[in-house]
């Protein structure tokens, strides 16, 4: 009983062997092709199960997925001889085994990526080699890699057995030293702007003070002028009050002008008046009449 058991598990053993060397899995995110003793006899092979002969074939299996290479940014010349910093990135997929396994040295994707940089670095010096730095830094940037992936695609697919989907410039930038430069020319530029407008709004300033001050003298002068009319006019009617008061009764003016002038002389307390007792201005003080005293 023993011995039956032990023979079944080594003639299962081997039959899973035999299989694992026989079936082979393509899931969904993948492409292969068939090779028997290294020549391609199936260059396409769907995702499935699928069967192979041990030893005799071989299965190489590649991806199917869309995949990215991120190139290192590289110096190109415009047609001015101006040196741009780009960087850019490559959107592609295999699309044709036979031709991709040929070229890639035996489907290695590290030497597809260094084909592709090449293709890429090619394409990007003759776009960059026509165009001024405006026309790729704003105005031509999309036409320019819209036309980079028609041409890089045509290239690649016939040489290459790939599609290139999208041809991306990232960023371009110039050179650190002309950053410097450009830097240093933008800040003297606003520097001088902020001088300029900062001396526009002084000259401005300056212009509405003395404004200001010119029609504060106008408002004060006319005020002034004002006041002393009507000061002059005051005086006038008061000068015409007592003259008429004087010629109506002499006596009586005589009087009140003492006693404002009594009330003026002794507003104070603490004043003190030494006067002769026999002065005029204490005439009216010695009459209970309100009279002078003969």
């Amino acid at each position: 009983m023993k011995s039956l058991n032990l023979n079944l598990g080594i003639i299962t053993l081997i039959i899973l062997v035999i299989l694992s060397n026989v079936v082979y899995i393509v899931n969904d995110k993948q492409t292969a092709i068939l090779l028997r003793f290294g020549e391609i006899v199936e260059p396409k092979i769907n995702p499935g199960l699928h069967f192979k002969i041990p030893i005799y074939h071989t299965v190489k299996k590649f991806d199917s997925r869309v995949l990215t290479l991120d190139a290192l940014p590289q110096p190109y010349f415009t047609a001015e001889k101006k040196r741009l910093i780009v960087d850019a990135f490559v959107k592609w997929r295999i699309t044709n085994n036979e031709q991709f396994y040929i070229t890639s040295s035996g489907g290695q994707l590290s030497a597809m990526r260094t084909l592709l940089t090449q293709r890429v670095d090619e394409g990007l010096r003759n776009q960059f080699g026509t165009r001024t730095v405006q026309e790729v830094v704003s105005g031509e940037r999309d036409e320019l890699m819209n036309i980079l992936t028609t041409d890089l695609n045509t290239v690649a697919a016939g040489e290459l057995g790939i599609e290139v989907l999208d041809v991306r410039v990232k960023k371009i930038e110039l050179p650190s030293e002309v950053n410097e430069s450009v830097y240093n020319r933008m800040r003297t530029e606003r520097e001088r702007l902020a001088q300029e407008l900062r001396a526009q709004g002084t000259e401005i300033a300056e212009g509405i003070r003395a404004n200001a001050d010119r029609e504060r003298t106008i408002i004060l002068a006319n005020a002034y002028k004002t006041a002393e009319e009507l000061r002059g006019n005051g005086d006038a009617k008061a000068t015409g009050v007592y003259a008429d008061a004087y010629n109506k009764d002499p006596e009586f003016y005589e009087f009140t002008r003492s006693l404002k002038a009594y009330q003026s002389t002794f507003e104070n307390k603490s004043d003190v008046l030494l006067i002769d007792p026999d002065s005029d201005f204490f005439k009216y003080l010695d009459s209970s009449k309100g009279k002078k005293s003969e």
